[in-house]
């Protein structure tokens, strides 16, 4: 990395692992994850469910419920500065600031007893010290700039009153109303339908430009992440299994969990009554991984030294992979 790629590097995350503490003993979520986010730039993390993607990002913004949760090793630095040694005085400061999260379920991160109007006015203030009139009139802003329609109504509205698509723009306006560098979205369109799915991604790539966000976008949707990211971070099993270009990973995938979430997306070539992909198996429970390469259960590439041997990641012409056969497998090919 040159100096100016460094001095542009806003999230870079080395080697972080994460525990749980259970009744059936410690379980570790995320193992040796390490990635750099530079500004304006998004970087996708993708996986199914129980891959680690959530923990991960609440780990980055420190919102782990401490027991049962640990983060065991690695360093979190936002813009220089170490995010796990940072104090809880501190994190406050910077969560909503300079650190914003958006959530999958907008409807679970609102405050039913408050209108939206009192709910972004109270985040301004907090970090801004400003009076109520002048929260208002940002809130307001704010409202406009995520095109929320009939703004200066939903003001006075209750979270309730709105559709999944309208709560979802109000927390993408609390999230960036106090100008953060990083913006953290967990599957914010999960629960959306189609067309509104996309209406919010267009609105979350134009916010982006007008105010030179870096993103971290969550998702287990790879045509999102095709539409959407610069570059992407495959996990599975609490690991970071490939990481690369987007244009990259869709045209030359190094590992196989790549290649067959690839295959798994519907292709418009497709029949109907073409029956999906599937990835035979589910992913392992973090109290129960595999030996040797994670993936190996449900590889169909796997041979004897995938089970016996852990896998480290491995640099590649695109990127990082950590497939034992990396160079000798040609994927992505048309079957």
């Amino acid at each position: 990395m040159t100096n100016d790629m460094a001095n542009d590097v806003v999230l870079s995350v080395r080697k972080l692992s994460v525990e749980f503490k259970t009744d059936d003993g410690v379980v570790h979520a995320v193992d040796d994850l390490s990635f750099d986010l530079a500004r304006s730039e998004t970087l996708a993390v993708v996986g199914e469910s129980g891959s680690g993607k959530t923990v991960t990002s609440l780990a980055i913004m420190r919102l782990l419920d401490s027991p049962p949760a640990r983060i065991v090793a690695g360093s979190v630095r936002f813009q220089q500065r170490d995010l796990l040694r940072a104090s809880f005085n501190d994190m406050r400061q910077l969560r909503g600031s300079s650190l914003a999260m958006v959530f999958q379920d907008p409807m679970s991160s609102l405050n039913p007893a408050f209108t939206v109007g009192d709910q972004l006015a109270e985040a301004y203030r907090l970090h801004h010290h400003r009076d109520r009139r002048a929260a208002r009139r940002r809130a307001l802003e704010m409202l406009d700039l995520v095109e929320m329609p009939a703004a200066a109504q939903r003001l006075g509205n209750y979270p309730h009153e709105l559709s999944g698509g309208m709560r979802q723009r109000v927390m993408l306006a609390m999230a960036l109303i106090c100008e953060p560098d990083l913006l953290i979205a967990d599957e914010p369109t999960t629960a959306l339908d189609v067309t509104v799915q996309a209406q919010i991604l267009d609105l979350l790539r134009t916010l982006q430009a007008e105010l030179d966000l870096a993103v971290v976008f969550v998702t287990h949707d790879l045509g999102v992440v095709a539409d959407l990211c610069d570059r992407v971070a495959v996990m599975y099993a609490g690991q970071i299994v490939e990481q690369a270009t987007a244009h990259e990973l869709f045209t030359h995938p190094r590992h196989p969990y790549t290649e067959g979430l690839l295959r798994a997306m519907p292709q418009a070539s497709q029949e109907r009554t073409d029956a999906l992909y599937v990835i035979d198996g589910t992913v392992p429970t973090a109290a129960a991984m595999p030996t040797g390469c994670r993936f190996h259960p449900r590889c169909e590439y796997s041979v004897a030294a995938c089970i016996d041997v852990a896998v480290d990641l491995r640099e590649t012409a695109s990127g990082v992979t950590r497939c034992l056969r990396s160079d000798e497998l040609t994927l992505g090919e048309p079957r």
